[in-house]
């Protein structure tokens, strides 16, 4: 039988050895010294804050690799999108494609720029997008679009709560006003009601055009929460802007089967010959291993089944400018493989929590627009295609790994590529 727990105990147990009580006592206890290394308190960038900043930090090597000739020189355009600034990280960038996309808004062939320090990854993408290519494209569409935010208020009974309800669904015109006088290009699309005893959660869902759009759905929803605590017959004991229903930036069942960003599939039928050709297994064997995997899944309590959704996105959402704290909600989704009764190997993705834009946000700064510029995807009208581009990048990405582990190779290609 093994042993439960068995390094928890003894890490402990050594713990206890190595440092006595009163040691311990003195490690975690507040400490009240000076403070050191505490910086200009203006958040904002000027020559004269970054001197300040970086004489207080007195670290010339660090700085000349975080601010260096070109950063100094592009600082500006980096005033609206951080606090403290002190310089530039550098990210190694590839490419992975040719990927072509056959999609409502994607078409044609993409080389799409992934920013990771992960060995093998972009290698990896690159063959799912090769295969997929050679194979006539992947389909690809946006099933829907919506970000939410949900205030949420706390009354003394469910009477009450009922009340504040009956109040509330009858104003949407005056919260849809309210809300799109604070955005040019939000719209007000939708609220839901959730009550649970006497607490009242209202989940206001917009529509934000190229924007990823989660400041400017903030924004407009805090305007009608002001309203709402300022017009409403039955005043809460306590409100908050956001209740925690949205799912922002944390894995949500709820999303699975809704929306939230953008929701995208995208598919691919396979003929067997490329299935060996490219990854040396064959569509049986990937869906044994998509079966074993699902079930896997389950077992753990994973919401939704994929391979590595994440990987995908967290490079190319770092790449191009987008919210790469999103990656936690972006990557639930739900992976299908399976032997056609023709011998080949169909395979899907459903991703329903794509938050991306193409405007705002990071998508402005230097890298970032040069990355969206490769993709001819930067600016007004495109956010669309870039879901569809996203999705059938998470769909190379699956094939790949997938392929990797039923050809027995991941592990060799780790070792040979992470050296």
């Amino acid at each position: 039988m093994p042993k439960l727990n068995l390094h928890k105990r003894d890490y402990l147990t050594n713990l206890g050895q190595d440092v006595t009580e009163s040691e311990l006592e003195a490690r975690l206890s507040p400490s009240h010294a000076p403070i050191t290394q505490r910086v200009n308190r203006s958040p904002y960038i000027n020559q004269r804050n970054l001197n300040d900043r970086w004489n207080k930090l007195n670290n010339p090597a660090a700085m000349q690799h975080l601010f260096d000739a070109h950063t100094q020189q592009t600082m500006s355009a980096y005033e609206k999108n951080i606090e403290y600034f002190i310089g530039t990280v550098k990210l190694p960038i590839g490419t992975a494609g040719p990927l072509r996309i056959n999609g409502l808004f994607a078409k044609g062939d993409y080389q799409v720029p992934l920013a990771t320090t992960e060995a093998a990854l972009v290698a990896s993408y690159n063959r799912g997008a090769n295969l997929i290519t050679e194979a006539g494209g992947a389909s690809a569409m946006l099933l829907n679009e919506g970000v939410t935010r949900t205030p949420g208020f706390a009354f003394q009974s469910l009477v009450q709560a009922g009340q504040f309800v009956a109040w509330a669904v009858t104003q949407f015109d005056d919260f849809k006003q309210i809300a799109e006088a604070t955005t040019r290009h939000g719209k007000l699309s939708d609220i839901n009601v959730n009550i649970e005893g006497n607490h009242v959660y209202l989940v206001f869902e917009y529509l934000t055009g190229d924007a990823s759009g989660q400041n400017m759905v903030t924004i407009a929803t805090n305007a009608v929460f002001e309203f709402i605590l300022a017009k409403t017959p039955v005043t809460p004991e306590f409100a908050f802007l956001d209740a925690n229903l949205s799912g922002d930036k944390k894995a949500s069942a709820q999303t699975l089967r809704s929306v939230r960003g953008k929701k995208v599939t995208a598919e691919v039928t396979i003929p067997a010959a490329l299935v060996e050709k490219h990854l040396h297994t064959t569509p049986e064997r990937m869906a044994q291993f998509a079966q074993m995997t699902t079930v896997g899944g389950a077992l753990s309590g994973t919401i939704g089944i994929n391979a590595h959704y994440a990987n995908a996105l967290a490079a190319l959402y770092i790449a191009c400018g987008q919210d790469a704290a999103c990656v936690a909600e972006s990557a639930i989704g739900m992976t299908r493989i399976e032997q056609t009764s023709q011998g080949d190997l169909y395979a899907s993705v459903t991703l329903p929590n794509l938050m991306v834009g193409t405007v705002g946000g990071g998508t402005g700064l230097p890298s970032q627009k040069a990355c969206l510029d490769l993709l001819g995807l930067y600016g007004t009208g495109h956010s669309q295609a870039l879901a569809e581009v996203t999705a059938a990048l998470c769909l190379a990405g699956e094939l790949s790994i997938v392929g990797a582990f039923c050809a027995g190779h991941f592990a060799r290609a780790h070792h040979k590529l992470a050296r």
